[in-house]
């Protein structure tokens, strides 16, 4: 069974999303000759915002391509929003699935029909308070691995500014953003697209959880350095762990209750005894994690973006990574 969706629907997406998203933002685009015009391909980005699917979604239309995103599958089954999803061809990621090659099953084909995959191995919007990328969810390797396609590194950079994610540590830069939806004065969004990652040493390896693991740290650091290369910036010499901070925060809670007035502080409290490496999910095989964790399924729901069809008619141009800016009603 092939990939469907209506070129109707994906054609209403370009006449309402990309005229209010040119006019919405600024732009600072690098990179986009990176992006192949044709074949199954998967962009793997950070992601600071529940606003950046969008503006990466113009990005990626722009550079020729129809971006599609992994969503919950409850999505789908939403009146408005489903159809639209359903439509245009976006991909469901079914949650109560434990193995990871089934949860992936339908974005496999759509890699296979020529589909450009748009993922966020983070899993979620960034917890690091300085917004760098946290470690990577093991999706995008399994599926790079699994079917040989292409995987183009992008970062971007400036959605924070425009809606700062709720759930960001309250310290850092995150701490120091202000709440709720600011389109004025216009930001600028930064996204830049390296050249596909190089995963040959990798190939032909058993998928053990070891081998998705160097993958995707792999994967991580390409994108941090892009990342740093729009800030001006060198990313953190060890990338924040969501999960393992959360363990031991649960950790010392659990601790503190234990060694509260009337209880018996328990053995081995040391700071040193905390979750071992590779605990979180997606880093251990299918059954130990749940499905959208593994693949790193767009959390703002994988909003289908301004689109075009979905391969390219012409090569890629090889456009330079110099800075293309480009003014609102530009084509």
């Amino acid at each position: 069974m092939s990939h469907g969706y209506s070129p109707g629907w994906r054609k209403l997406t370009i006449v309402i999303l990309r005229p209010l998203l040119f006019g919405l933002l600024r732009r600072d685009w690098r990179g986009r000759g990176n992006v192949p015009r044709t074949g199954g391909v998967i962009i793997a980005a950070n992601h600071i915002s529940e606003s950046d699917p969008l503006a990466l979604a113009h990005f990626v239309y722009e550079a020729g391509r129809y971006p599609v995103y992994l969503a919950k599958a409850a999505l789908f089954g939403t009146p408005i929003v489903g159809a639209a999803m359903r439509g245009t061809g976006q991909i469901p990621v079914h949650r109560d699935r434990a193995d990871a090659a089934l949860a992936l099953e339908d974005a496999e084909k759509a890699l296979v029909d020529g589909e450009c995959l748009m993922f966020y191995p983070e899993g979620s919007c960034t917890r690091d308070p300085e917004l760098w990328p946290m470690t990577g969810q093991t999706g995008v390797a399994r599926m790079a691995l699994t079917t040989g396609a292409k995987v183009v590194p992008v970062a971007t950079w400036g959605a924070h500014e425009l809606l700062p994610y709720k759930k960001a540590e309250q310290r850092g830069l995150a701490g120091s953003l202000k709440k709720g939806f600011h389109p004025f004065p216009r930001k600028t969004m930064k996204v830049i697209a390296g050249p596909p990652i190089d995963l040959s040493k990798y190939e032909g390896l058993p998928l053990t959880k070891e081998t998705l693991r160097a993958a995707t740290d792999d994967i991580m650091d390409v994108i941090s350095e892009l990342l740093g290369e729009l800030r001006g910036e060198r990313p953190p010499a060890e990338r924040y762990d969501h999960h393992r901070v959360l363990e031991e925060r649960r950790r010392a809670a659990k601790e503190a209750g234990d060694t509260a007035p009337g209880n018996t502080a328990p053995e081995n409290t040391a700071p040193e005894n905390t979750a071992p490496e590779n605990t979180a999910p997606g880093d251990t095989a299918a059954e130990d994690a749940p499905a959208a964790e593994i693949v790193g399924a767009a959390e703002a729901g994988g909003v289908p973006g301004p689109a075009g069809p979905a391969d390219g008619a012409a090569e890629a141009t090889g456009a330079s990574d110099t800075t293309e800016k480009t003014k609102a009603g530009d084509s």
